[in-house]
């Protein structure tokens, strides 16, 4: 339990991390994105509905990423959602190898572009997003973003946020 001028306090019930896998197939991208939706609903989490948006839409960018690009070497990813007090972070492993960087816009190609969106999302929320390698030799692709908008840091730049999705899930 924390302390607030020597005042015990409680965290508020939403905070947690919660993980479920699911087979890297497509009818795994909308039941993620419920799964995750719901989970937030339940858990009563205070999150502002453009952050619920954005969060959502990351969501099925990283799943679908992973069915389409990971699938082969990785039948089953995971999924995670960590929630502290500010905050709200998604995101999904699977076990391919490959470490994927956001493309540049290219309004030429018709796809692609998935985690250039992720992180455009995420740096517009005031939030962060990576991608990581895991100790089996996958990776984890992870967002970060605030429960509520961000107002804009000096010259219109969002304020830093979350930079590493492994840290204490109280702290950003």
């Amino acid at each position: 339990m924390d302390t607030h001028g020597g005042v015990p306090t409680r965290q508020p019930s939403y905070e947690g991390v919660w993980r479920f896998t699911a087979a890297a197939v497509d009818v795994s991208v909308p039941q993620a994105r419920h799964a995750v939706r719901d989970l937030l609903v339940r858990q009563g989490v205070p999150l502002h509905e453009e952050i619920m948006d954005g969060l959502l839409l990351i969501v099925s960018e990283l799943v679908t990423n992973a069915v389409r690009h990971a699938a082969l070497l990785s039948p089953e990813i995971a999924v995670e959602v960590a929630i502290g007090p500010e905050w709200i972070r998604v995101s999904v492993e699977d076990n391919h190898p490959y470490r994927p960087k956001a493309l540049e816009a290219d309004y030429g190609q018709t796809g692609g572009r998935g985690l250039l969106l992720v992180r455009e999302v995420a740096q517009e929320a005031g939030g962060a997003c990576d991608v990581e390698h895991t100790a089996t030799g996958g990776k984890i692709i992870w967002a970060a973003l605030p429960l509520t908008p961000m107002a804009p840091g000096p010259g219109g730049a969002p304020h830093p946020a979350v930079t590493s999705p492994r840290t204490d899930p109280s702290a950003p």
